[in-house]
């Protein structure tokens, strides 16, 4: 029988077939601190601990990962110090921008009809929200030329969007130059009214300064400044009469020629690009309600604005841009007006039904009364004559923009 191979210290051999690969144990011969993981494995315990603190550092990482929303700062560095490449190819582009609807809005404003009111909110809001407010260097040219047409509408379309175009311009059709056509807004007023504002801010400007009518119409002749109002109008002067009482159909008719010619065309070509391409056209004299359904409809312009409107600062500024020295015509010159604007009116009137119809719809009351024969003269308070002003101007509007900047 063969004996057990005994070991030096005593006893039978532990490895009767032979150490292992990495030596016997420690007190048991020359094993050294190797552990076979599998035959073809050996690491030591150094690794082994190397190993698992790599293991738990990517856990923590993962952990912080899902704490914050995002990847760690080593990960971003590792991203970075590998390449943007590298991630491009695995995962593709960002998304693009989520844009709202709609995204491009057009505000064509007509005159003395509160635009100037409406262009300083616009000022404030989008600081506020975010969205591309395009204004134009040019304010008194309303009739294009189809050149010039052309080229509004492609500096407006390569606009970055969302944005919102205004100026003092007739209605363009976008899609007759192959472009996208954009959602328009307006606001209008009593067309006696808009007539008589404008009539004497040429002549007097307003509160923000006495020299302001000066520099608007330095080359108006002290006769022609001071003309009685009843006078221009009893005797024709053409500053009173047509075609130049013939003002708000044009920037809803459109350019086209006839657009220019009171009647029955052009009144009937406004109010069918009312109905298909303004989202909304409200009433001067109810402009809260305005800015309500502007907010309603566009919020990510018009969010917060009726709150803006009130504001006692913005208040403040509305009052300086009342018109000055505004006198009253006698009925008989108002008679006379509302017969050579009986176009203006018809279209006033179709777009304040519409208006109210609009507001009925969300609840909100109008007082909606049968037309006179002639036209009750609405004679408004100061806040309610915030005074467009066709030229933009910069100091007034510079503090207040300041203030809202928050």
């Amino acid at each position: 029988m063969k004996k057990k191979q005994q070991h030096p210290g005593g006893g039978a051999d532990p490895w009767p077939h032979g150490a292992p690969l990495g030596g016997a144990p420690p007190g048991l011969g020359s094993w050294k601190r190797r552990v076979p993981l599998l035959p073809f494995l050996r690491f030591s315990l150094r690794d082994y601990g190397f190993c698992m603190a790599t293991l738990l550092v990517f856990s923590l990482g993962s952990l912080l990962y899902q704490l914050s929303g995002g990847p760690p700062r080593f990960l971003l560095d590792l991203r970075q110090y590998l390449g943007n490449s590298t991630y491009l190819d695995d995962h593709g582009p960002p998304p693009s921008k989520v844009l709202p609807f709609p995204s491009q809005v057009v505000y064509n404003r007509v005159g003395k009809c509160g635009s100037r009111t409406v262009v300083l909110l616009l000022r404030i809001l989008s600081e506020k929200h975010g969205f591309n407010l395009v204004t134009s260097d040019i304010h008194n040219k309303t009739r294009l030329t189809k050149n010039e047409q052309m080229e509004l509408i492609k500096n407006i379309s390569t606009a970055e969007q969302p944005y919102l175009f205004t100026r003092h311009v007739h209605f363009l059709n976008f899609s007759r130059f192959g472009g996208d056509q954009p959602v328009y807004i307006n606001i209008i007023r009593d067309p006696v009214n808009r007539f008589l504002s404008n009539y004497f801010f040429r002549r007097f400007g307003d509160w923000r300064g006495e020299q302001n009518h000066m520099i608007r119409t330095p080359s108006m002749r002290q006769e022609e400044r001071y003309l009685d109002i009843n006078e221009c109008i009893l005797e024709n002067y053409p500053e009173c009469s047509n075609p130049r009482l013939f003002y708000i159909i044009p920037y809803f008719c459109g350019q086209h020629p006839r657009c220019r010619e009171p009647g029955e065309w052009a009144l009937e070509r406004a109010k069918l690009n009312v109905n298909e391409n303004f989202l909304l056209v409200g009433i001067l004299e109810e402009l809260e309600d305005v800015l309500l359904l502007l907010e309603r409809f566009l919020p990510h312009y018009f969010k917060g604005v009726l709150s803006i409107y009130k504001d006692p600062e913005h208040r403040k500024l509305g009052n300086m841009t009342v018109t000055v020295k505004k006198t009253v015509p006698s009925p008989e010159a108002v008679q006379i007006l509302y017969q050579r604007m009986r176009y203006e009116y018809e279209f006033y009137h179709y777009v304040k039904e519409q208006f109210h119809l609009l507001k009925r719809k969300f609840g909100l009351k109008s007082h909606v009364s049968k037309p006179p024969l002639r036209p009750h003269f609405f004679i408004p308070t100061p806040l309610e004559t915030e005074e467009p002003i066709d030229d933009e101007e910069q100091d007034d509007e510079k503090w207040l923009e300041d203030i809202y900047k928050r």
